[in-house]
């Protein structure tokens, strides 16, 4: 059972429809780590477009869901409450699978450096444990 469903989320983060691109918090350390899942059905309104005939997540979006599950992780802190989180950049980025319609997606960051607003988060987002994106993502709480 879900620790947090979309509506919990919200309670957190700014992102809404359609730009909340997670579903669930399965697992969570506030300002320590998170594990959130999204759930690729077939009509997300990118797979139209992004291949027609061959519907695959776009790699930036999969960065975005990760940056959003980091983003749960840090703005439940209580001194971070009603902020937002932006990105600040992204390292070591590797795409390795392709994630399609059906899909379940898990998206997992720890939190491995903070220094006043500005934190780095490790990711990994996986698929039936199988790396589909690793990252090193830096955020700011504004």
């Amino acid at each position: 059972m879900a620790l947090m469903n979309k509506e919990q989320i919200m309670e957190i983060i700014p992102h809404r429809d359609p730009f909340l691109l997670i579903d669930t918090i399965e697992e969570m350390e506030p300002g320590q780590r998170v594990v959130a899942t999204k759930f690729m059905n077939e009509d997300e309104f990118w797979f139209k477009g992004h291949f027609p005939g061959y519907p695959v997540v776009p790699g930036v979006l999969m960065l975005e869901m990760l940056a959003q599950a980091g983003a749960v992780a840090m703005l439940a802190l209580p001194e971070n409450k009603g902020k937002i989180g932006l990105f600040g950049g992204v390292k070591e980025a590797k795409f390795r699978r392709q994630v399609v319609p059906g899909d379940l997606l898990r998206l997992e960051v720890e939190i491995i450096k903070v220094k006043g607003p500005i934190g780095v988060g490790k990711a990994l987002a996986t698929v039936n444990g199988e790396k589909a994106v690793s990252a090193e993502i830096t955020f700011a709480i504004k």
